[in-house]
């Protein structure tokens, strides 16, 4: 489940008046995913080559298939002209002979002898026609199946690089991306475009975008045989191609806010359920299962009503497209048909200039599928590329340098904090400062502040106002690499990664050594209880660590801290949800950690500050008192009253029920 910080817009979860709104459909998007290809130059043009190839093959056919045609034809008409000749009387022949040239369109200076020898020849040369065409439409239809299969191999081959790529590239901005941006975004939103949208522009480039590229040598290759062999017959079907394109375009334009709407239903969707599952022994503790249900099906619903709104847009398309095309499959019928009766056209020239039609037409009929595809992959690009250009709140700046090793002074000089310009301020000019190998501790009560403070040491967040130093040095003038690298962080809520438990203790270092590993769970108090497992340090944690106690992932994460070795240390309220004895043991291993180095503690409980050289009291982020414990015991009401209302209170009811624990609370 998403981590909100206090005070946060946005931090319920819903998209917040003050969220942005959704930006439109950046045009540019697609084509700035396709300029992955140039990172793979002559590998990405592959596809391409293999694809003009192929459809090369398959336009040589109905060439081939004509002269089949007609030579079966000419065949059979010399076969039935030579047994004319032969039953017409010698006298009627100077008559009939003329009128058979011109029926055959032969010059009519022919003698019979020479007639009867065409004749011969045509039907003798029949078969040697039907054998070599047969055999180049065999040849041609390996050609066009072993490029097929090598266009649409690289295609693939250079789709999944690019989807590789995206994710990684995506992926690596999101971890770069400052706190305030994950404030503002729900983590199912993040997955979505890490995982539908990246897979729905890599289908396009994949699939959709070498279609595209067929079909426009299809049509392309098709208009320029069928003209050059018939222009008469070719302008019938010209005005029908720019009113299917225009039909096209209008409805590209239409359908890519519809397919951005789903892709944001479908991320509300994934929400949903990465938070239901993220919570789920909440869901069934609390007997939610219901109500949780409820939630997942009314953003089903609204899934399914946004995609069956783009069904119907497209299942009108469809149809009306095929209309347009039998249209101009009719015209083609009709004034063929007339030209066969005057003897302009041959039957081999009608069939070829048909399929040369199918050619035209069937194209034409993809585009429906590249256009929703290419809906979807803009639409998509244009949530990708929004996360790729998302600003971040907190960079290194120009010319930044490396923080050398620190000493632990942290000084904060009137800073003012706001989550969002605008906003209502969290901290309200702040300032203090600690010296080297001081323990700071922070108290107050929920959405004081404490946080806020912390966050700021690292740069998680950047200050609206004032300065913040470590050592005298501005932290927005170092890198934040080196800043971060010194800085050892203990959160209340321990976050523990898929994997052993030495991956997890050396996240902070992944090139640390067994020994070190070792020694560090050891200063923690973790080594004896994962030796008690039988995989030891090899033992999986599980997702989050959901097979270790808290107290245990606790010290995990303090072990993980020590090997880090940090001059400046924080820790989150670490003891807050343990018990008492759990509660010893980590404050045991804190108390080792601490040792030398600059600690700031944020706590609920008074018990666990008391021995802080400086506490910080803090209401409505302001600081509004500080000293040790015994100096505002003596000078701050807030501090005395909150502790008498909390260890004198828990001594008192501890007491009645374990009456063991009096000197403890004492």
């Amino acid at each position: 489940m998403q981590n909100r910080m206090p005070g946060a817009p946005g931090s319920n979860g819903a998209q917040g008046a003050g969220r942005p709104a959704r930006p439109p459909i950046n045009r540019t998007a697609l084509r700035r995913a396709l300029e992955y290809l140039t990172r793979y130059k002559r590998q990405a043009a592959m596809p391409y080559v293999f694809l003009f190839i192929a459809t090369v093959s398959m336009l040589a056919v109905p060439s081939l298939l004509r002269r089949m045609i007609d030579a079966v034809t000419q065949g059979a008409i010399a076969d039935a002209i030579i047994s004319a000749l032969g039953q017409i009387p010698a006298n009627f022949m100077g008559q009939a002979l003329p009128k058979i040239l011109a029926f055959l369109k032969l010059p009519a200076t022919l003698t019979q002898a020479d007639l009867v020898a065409k004749m011969t020849a045509d039907k003798a040369d029949a078969p040697n026609v039907l054998v070599i065409s047969a055999i180049a439409i065999v040849v041609f239809a390996i050609f066009r199946g072993l490029f097929s299969f090598l266009q649409a191999y690289w295609a693939e081959r250079n789709s999944q690089m690019i989807a590789y790529d995206m994710r990684n590239d995506l992926f690596a901005k999101i971890q770069r991306l400052s706190f305030s941006y994950h404030d503002r975004n729900q983590t199912g939103q993040l997955m979505i475009r890490a995982t539908d949208d990246i897979e729905k522009v890599r289908l396009f480039i994949g699939q959709g975008l070498l279609q595209l590229a067929g079909a426009l040598v299809l049509i392309i290759g098709a208009l320029a045989i069928i003209f050059a062999t018939n222009a008469q017959l070719a302008l019938v079907i010209v005005p029908v191609l720019p009113v299917a394109f225009v039909l096209f375009a209008i409805f590209g334009t239409v359908s890519q806010p519809l397919f951005i709407k789903v892709q944001q239903r479908l991320s509300a969707l994934n929400t949903v359920l990465q938070e239901n599952l993220a919570g789920i022994k909440v869901v069934q503790a609390f007997v939610r299962e219901k109500s949780e249900q409820a939630k997942f099906k009314t953003a089903a619903d609204q899934v399914m009503q946004q995609q069956i709104t783009v069904a119907r847009l497209f299942t009108f398309l469809f149809p009306l497209t095929f209309m347009v095309a039998n249209l101009g499959q009719a015209a083609t019928l009709y004034f063929g048909g007339k030209q066969i009766i005057a003897g302009t056209l041959s039957i081999g020239e009608w069939q070829e200039f048909t399929l040369y039609l199918v050619y035209l037409f069937f194209p034409m009929a993809q585009f429906g599928f590249i256009i929703t595809q290419l809906g979807q992959a803009a639409a998509s690009a244009t949530r990708i590329f929004e996360i790729l250009d998302a600003k971040n709140d907190v960079t290194d700046k120009p010319g930044a340098l490396e923080l050398p090793a620190v000493r632990g002074r942290v000084t904060f000089d009137n800073v003012t904090f706001r989550y969002f310009p605008g906003s209502d301020p969290v901290l309200r000019n702040v300032s203090f400062e600690t010296q080297p190998d001081q323990t700071v501790a922070l108290l107050g009560a929920t959405g004081s502040g404490k946080t806020t403070i912390i966050n700021l040491i690292p740069r998680f967040y950047d200050a609206s106002e004032g300065t913040i130093k470590i050592d005298g040095v501005d932290v927005r003038d170092v890198t934040l690499n080196s800043l971060r690298s010194q800085i050892g962080i203990v959160l209340q809520e321990t976050n523990l990664f898929g994997g052993t438990i030495r991956e997890n203790i050396a996240f902070g270092r992944s090139d640390a050594t067994m020994e070190e590993v070792i020694a560090a769970a050891q200063a923690a108090a973790a080594h004896d209880f994962i030796m008690s497992f039988p995989q030891g340090y090899e033992t999986p944690v599980g997702e989050r660590g959901t097979t270790l106690s808290g107290g245990q992932k606790q010290r995990i994460a303090i072990a993980r801290a020590l090997l880090l070795d940090p001059h400046i240390l924080i820790l989150d309220d670490s003891t807050s949800s343990v018990d008492l004895t759990t509660e010893k043991q980590i404050q045991a291993a804190l108390d080792k950690l601490m040792k030398g180095r600059t600690s700031f503690v944020i706590a609920q409980r008074i018990s666990t500050v008391m021995k802080a050289d400086l506490i910080l009291v803090l209401d409505k982020g302001q600081v509004v008192a500080r000293g040790t414990h015994s100096e505002l015991m003596e000078d701050s009401a807030i501090y005395a009253e909150i502790y008498n209302s909390q260890l004198v209170g828990e001594s008192h009811s501890e007491t009645e029920i374990r009456p063991e624990l009096t000197t403890v609370a004492v």
